[in-house]
């Protein structure tokens, strides 16, 4: 039977609800609050208690990057050049180095211990390699950690999830297409990168310079524009074929560093949008998943996220790193708060809608 309007929007407010509820708590336990997100959405599933039955992961593809694009721009806009400077070259080294060498070390040990091909485990290791900007925005802002620190990771954060999806994008190409290879893996890195940092400071200069000469209306309108600036710098590097998720980074980046009007109510609009983004993108990916299928891959499931974040992350940011003024355990710090999250969940929705089981490599 089709749902009424009315009931889609009561069952959306009330699940809204129960998820700051659960914030609350969590923040209460001293755990992440993201995580009662996710049991939320796996409560209310269809192996829960099957109030929702949801399992379309285009849907939920589509949704994570619309919600990664507001959490991403609002990360930007909290943001100044002047603070990301000091830390720009251990954050960008992080960011790509890092989540490439954690990539490849945990496939290897995938493809090493699973019934796996080496390039099933350089894709799996390329969605958990990512340190996912929600979780660290959201943890981090409230931690008492040392500025500095706090500044890389969150600058690490701001870039590497770009780089995980393109390390994702390539395996899946590099699994689809036998002619593929390292030299196409160089090419689609750097075709990414620059356009999507080129298409993401042209825009957020565009927009700051835009907003400091025109006078809109009411001062409500001002977050309005701000949006039209995230939207308009992930649009066009994405169909420029470059790294949507940078632009829209790199374009907050530009509006928070900038002397525009209004800013104290973008920025305030833009983190209540950024909170329902995460609310939304942590409740859809609880939908997607189904605890009775998850018996047949646990074991490897399991090992996979240990290597991930307690030897693959450590070990790469230990490489990543070998200056950078660092103290030994401010660098086992960086090498801990390799953050989860639900980005990979993402990523797995965007193999998943790619057909990529199908394709003869698998």
């Amino acid at each position: 039977m089709p749902v009424e309007a009315g009931t889609i929007i009561l069952v959306a407010g009330a699940l809204l609800a129960t998820a700051l509820g659960a914030s609350l708590l969590a923040g209460r336990l001293r755990v992440p609050g993201l995580v009662g997100f996710l049991g939320i959405g796996m409560a209310v599933g269809s192996d829960g208690f099957g109030w929702i039955d949801f399992d379309d992961y285009e849907l939920a593809r589509n949704i994570g990057i619309v919600a990664l694009s507001l959490i991403l721009f609002e990360g930007g806009l909290a943001m100044t050049i002047g603070e990301l400077r000091p830390v720009a070259w251990p954050a960008l080294s992080l960011a790509i180095v890092g989540t490439v060498l954690t990539a490849v070390f945990t496939g290897l040990v995938a493809w090493w211990l699973f019934d796996f091909s080496a390039l099933q485990g350089m894709l799996a290791g390329s969605i958990v390699a990512c340190t996912d900007g929600a979780a660290i925005f959201a943890v981090l802002r409230g931690s008492t950690l040392k500025r500095r620190l706090a500044l890389t990771l969150e600058g690490e954060a701001g870039i590497n999830d770009p780089v995980a999806v393109i390390l994702v994008i390539g395996f899946v190409h590099w699994l689809q297409h036998s002619d593929y290879g390292i030299p196409d893996m160089v090419a689609l890195f750097a075709q990414e990168l620059s356009i999507g940092a080129a298409v993401g400071v042209l825009v957020g200069i565009g927009a700051s310079r835009a907003l400091q000469r025109l006078r809109l209306g009411s001062a409500g309108l001002y977050p309005v524009a701000s949006l039209a600036a995230a939207a308009i710098a992930y649009g066009t590097a994405d169909v420029a074929h470059g790294s949507g998720f940078l632009a829209v980074y790199l374009c907050g980046l530009m509006l928070g560093s900038s002397d525009i009007p209004a800013r104290r109510t973008i920025v305030t609009f833009h983190e209540g949008l950024a909170w329902v983004a995460q609310l939304g993108m942590f409740l859809t990916l609880g939908l997607l998943v189904f605890p009775s299928r998850l018996a047949d891959v646990a074991v490897e499931g399991t090992v996979i996220a240990i290597v991930a974040a307690a030897v693959a992350r450590p070990l790469a940011v230990t490489l990543a790193l070998p200056f950078g003024g660092f103290r030994p355990r401010e660098r086992l710090v960086l090498g801990w708060a390799g953050l989860r999250g639900a980005v990979p969940i993402v990523l797995g929705t965007i193999v998943l809608s790619s057909r990529v089981a199908s394709s003869p490599s698998c």
